[in-house]
């Protein structure tokens, strides 16, 4: 049976038979009425899946690099309000993060996404020098008094995680899909670890309703669409403290697929 470095190996030479584009050419693709959905897979599928994709799809290259590592923290209040929203399941939710392009120079990011009630997400972000230097950066805590309606002064580093990512973008250039694995976690508050082991995190990012190749290959490989939060499945991984009953069956079933991988 191949272990994980075996796996991640076969992931990566898949990636050599696709064709690249650059950041630049992947500017055109605006993609302004978005609609995103999640799948939760296991390393096997995603090999399998690689495979189809050929002839249909571009993988983002940066540099050399067609997998790219990333590093984002989370911030929230003493009282977890921002991981309660998501947990009581409100429509309308927010989170407050730091995310570093570990590929482009160490590039880091103040972000603020916001899910409205129809299920749509918005972003906002303002560059920033690094995480320690985000609070005292111009703009930062009226963007997040704007947007979240929280003090920035209020909130502390809660969790971290590191990923690595695949960007895949459609010939058609309608849709992008962002492809996440090996994700580990680190909670401030706790001291604990915690790592996605086989699962693997694939986003569609699409303009609209229009027609995706990757759905059909998603159905035939049984990947089917589900919520998979980093920050809160990296809170409720690393924190047995907190308030977790609305994440228990998904807990568990993230479990089970990862026992399949």
């Amino acid at each position: 049976m191949p272990n994980i470095t075996d796996l991640d190996h076969q992931i990566r030479s898949s990636l050599d038979r696709l064709p690249p584009i650059t950041l630049e050419q992947m500017e055109s693709i605006k993609l302004m009425n978005r609609l995103d959905t999640k799948y939760v897979a296991t390393k096997r599928q995603l090999i399998e899946l690689l495979k189809l994709v050929e002839g249909k799809y571009y993988v983002q290259e940066i540099g050399q690099y067609r997998v790219c590592p990333y590093r984002t923290t989370y911030f929230d209040t003493p009282d977890h309000s921002m991981y309660m929203m998501h947990h009581n399941k409100r429509a309308r939710r927010v989170k407050v993060r730091v995310r570093t392009y570990l590929t482009s120079g160490d590039l880091t990011f103040l972000e603020v996404k916001n899910k409205n009630n129809h299920g749509r997400t918005k972003k906002k972000r303002i560059q920033v020098p690094s995480i320690e230097a985000a609070p005292h950066t111009e703009g930062v805590p009226e963007l997040v008094q704007k947007k979240a309606h929280i003090p920035f002064s209020t909130m502390h580093q809660v969790v971290q995680n590191m990923f690595e990512r695949i960007t895949l973008v459609n010939m058609a250039k309608t849709e992008r899909l962002t492809i996440d694995f090996n994700i580990r976690f680190h909670n401030f508050e706790t001291g604990r670890d915690a790592d996605s082991d086989q699962l693997v995190v694939i986003e569609l990012k699409r303009d609209g309703n229009v027609y995706s190749p990757i759905c059909s290959l998603l159905r035939d490989l049984h990947i089917k669409p589900t919520g998979f939060s980093k920050c809160c499945i990296g809170m409720v991984w690393t924190d047995p403290g907190l308030k977790q009953n609305n994440f228990k069956a998904k807990v568990m079933r993230l479990a089970r697929l990862n026992n399949l991988g």
